[in-house]
């Protein structure tokens, strides 16, 4: 319970990262680097597919919503990062940390549902190739990308105004460079009962259920190429799934060793090292994924230089 004397928090100190003093700078240069490339890149993909009439398909719809939730993700966290590496001062105000964690969780929580949608686009293209266009309408897909929207809001909304609950004592030094959920919680003097169990189940749905429906959606395609086995079906399983397998490799994986995966040792360290991963790595190389190892993307890219270079003539 509170305690009627405890101190007020009206901020929050962010520890950062455990980088010795001489080479801040190079960090620095580092981290700016990938920032910029995550934002360029996934603005490039989100115009691609906005210009080239050719990509305006469902598949394409999914991928433009993740590159805006990468590029947003990555913004939550990144610009105060790098603030806090230049400025001597790394306070955050109280309501500001809480704005941090609303958005860290809803755009995560965004880029998982959004996975999801996609695992289901490529089960309903390689298992039901003719009736594709029927069951993947413009209506259904829209209304994915809305239930994404809104069941994030709800999850991320309701984390936060249970944060607001709680009261805070004299400790406010953040162990991370970003104000992470449970490292609130373990600077809270009060009752933190319900949250750690709104944790348990559902951030467990919202984390694990999507993870499966990704998971059962592969098996049925690899079942289905399965019983007429041929070169051209396990091809056309790469190269329509390669992209969507390797972003959901590196985003649930640096997830689940980072949540699932405890270790004694150094977790903060771990925990810093993960989380950077998940928010700034990730991010950055969906793009390079998907134009990679895309070859739409590739021919939209061309479609758009040539036309450039036919109206500059």
């Amino acid at each position: 319970m509170p305690r009627n004397n405890q101190t007020v928090i009206s901020q929050f100190l962010l520890l950062g990262l455990p980088i010795p003093a001489e080479h801040q700078h190079l960090f620095y240069a580092l981290f700016l680097a990938m920032y910029l490339t995550t934002v360029l890149g996934n603005l490039i993909i989100i115009i691609l597919i906005r210009l080239d009439s050719h990509l305006h398909t469902p598949m394409y719809l999914f991928l433009s919503n993740l590159s805006f939730s990468d590029l947003c993700f990555s913004s939550v966290t990144m610009p105060k990062l790098l603030q806090n590496m230049q400025s001597q001062d790394t306070s955050i105000p109280y309501a500001g940390c809480l704005a941090q964690m609303y958005f860290f969780l809803f755009f995560g929580d965004l880029e998982s549902f959004l996975l999801v949608a996609m695992a289901y686009d490529r089960y309903v293209a390689i298992c039901f190739p003719l009736h594709y266009t029927s069951i993947m309408s413009t209506k259904l897909c829209v209304s994915l990308v809305l239930l994404s929207w809104v069941l994030t809001t709800s999850h991320a909304m309701l984390h936060t105004l249970l944060l607001t609950r709680l009261s805070f004592c004299e400790n406010n030094v953040i162990p991370h460079f970003f104000c992470d959920l449970s490292a609130l919680l373990k600077l809270a003097c009060s009752d933190i009962h319900i949250n750690e169990l709104v944790i348990l189940i559902i951030g467990g749905l919202v984390v694990i259920l999507p993870f499966l429906l990704i998971i059962v959606s592969y098996a049925r395609i690899v079942s289905s190429i399965l019983k007429v086995p041929s070169t051209r079906g396990i091809y056309k399983v790469f190269s329509t799934c390669g992209s969507h397998l390797s972003v959901v490799s590196l985003f649930y994986g640096t997830i689940i060793g980072l949540y699932l995966c405890p270790s004694a040792n150094n977790s903060t360290l771990k925990d810093t090292v993960m989380s950077m991963m998940y928010t700034v790595v990730t991010p950055m190389l969906n793009p390079f994924i998907y134009s990679l190892r895309n070859r739409d993307m590739k021919a939209a890219l061309k479609r758009v230089f040539q036309k450039k270079t036919i109206f500059r003539l």
